[in-house]
């Protein structure tokens, strides 16, 4: 199958874990990175042998298909609608946009312009979420019932280097961390119906404990404690903690509930871990897992999916309207919290397709 030129935009903490996995997916071709900072594309670039490029110049190649832009969470739709008006696909970062509204005039944008966008997370294409997925799809818990998501830390300016954009607006718990949680659970129950939920922050600023800006104080722009409850057009209702203020916890990340039994979902962050299953009057057990793509980080699974489904002309599973419907069921959550409301999502979005239909001989490559 002929390969798909790549663009990479932002060379920031996780443009690595991104060039790295890219590896694994021989239809990707990466032509370049670029960044607005000439030398951390550069050192990027060295770092993994590709090659370090302007902005304007990724844009402009031919043989570019896909843009995956890996710029801060406010950047993401300009450097989105730059590269739909250059006429190339886009794939970024998590969230799609740092509100709704920018989200939806990026999917509007590539409507009309008949290409496509996507966007992380895609860690619910690995191993331990599709496992999961089988499970459900095979009805071993039952009618759907409900279920608890729970991400809930200190804060993260203690190990990321360069941390105050988590405090800015499009940062927070909900649109950093949620996207994983959020998308995971629509893959596995189905699209959103209704949101309830409350967010405040308890400090308005913060001190760095990470290297090299230990000491420094930046200022809290958004909730960083987000609470409430997710209604599925299926009937389930998971309750939903989100937090950068907690010392720590015992919850599980992902616990699903049925008439039937009780799943154990792995951390959505990460694309393996131990998926547990209890039917009714008996034990948890360990479930072997159905996809290879779960003893590592398979970050751009997502990217290599879309440039199959260029190919294969068929949707691709990290979709655009998934993105959105993500994007604004988080969103409802401070809507809610402001209102005192619950609020009822406008986008529908089916289901991405199980992964296990574009595996040949246990890998992608359809």
């Amino acid at each position: 199958m002929q390969k798909v030129g790549i663009g990479i935009i932002g060379c920031g903490n996780i443009s690595g874990a991104y060039l790295k996995a890219m590896a694994s997916f021989p239809i990707l071709d990466i032509k370049g990175v670029a960044d607005m900072n000439a030398e951390m594309a550069k050192a990027k670039a060295e770092e993994f042998n590709v090659a370090a490029r302007s902005v304007e110049d990724l844009l402009r190649d031919p043989e570019i298909e896909i843009i995956v832009n890996l710029t801060i969470p406010k950047a993401h739709v300009e450097v989105g609608l730059r590269a739909l008006d250059a006429g190339k696909h886009t794939y970024s970062e998590k969230p799609l946009g740092i509100n709704f509204a920018e989200g939806k005039r990026l999917a509007e944008a590539a409507k009309a312009k008949k290409l496509r966008i996507g966007a992380a997370p895609d860690t619910f294409l690995g191993g331990g979420h599709q496992t999961a997925r089988t499970l459900i799809d095979q009805r071993v818990l039952g009618t759907p019932v409900g279920g608890t998501a729970t991400f809930m830390c200190p804060g993260h300016e203690r190990w990321h280097p360069n941390p105050a954009f988590y405090y800015e607006v499009g940062g927070g718990p909900m649109l950093d961390m949620g996207p994983y949680y959020i998308t995971d659970l629509v893959n596995l129950f189905g699209p959103v119906a209704k949101v309830a939920g409350f967010a405040f922050s308890p400090r308005t600023e913060r001190v760095i404990t990470s290297e090299p800006r230990n000491g420094e104080k930046i200022p809290v722009h958004v909730a960083t404690h987000v609470a409430g409850a997710l209604a599925f057009q299926n009937g389930a209702i998971v309750q939903v903690g989100m937090s950068f203020d907690v010392a720590g916890h015992r919850h599980v990340p992902l616990e699903l509930y049925g008439t039937e039994g009780t799943l154990l979902v792995p951390d959505p962050n990460h694309f393996g871990g131990e998926v547990q299953l209890l039917k009714k009057g008996g034990e948890f057990e360990i479930q072997e897992l159905s996809s290879p793509y779960a003893d590592g980080n398979y970050r751009s699974i997502g990217v290599a999916d879309m440039a199959h489904a260029i190919r294969s002309n068929r949707q691709h599973r990290a979709n655009g309207d998934l993105a959105l419907h993500v994007l604004e069921v988080m969103e409802a959550f401070q809507t809610a919290s402001d209102t005192g409301t619950t609020v009822s999502i406008t986008t529908v979005v089916d289901r991405p397709a199980p992964l296990a239909a574009s595996l040949v001989d246990g890998r992608i490559g359809q």
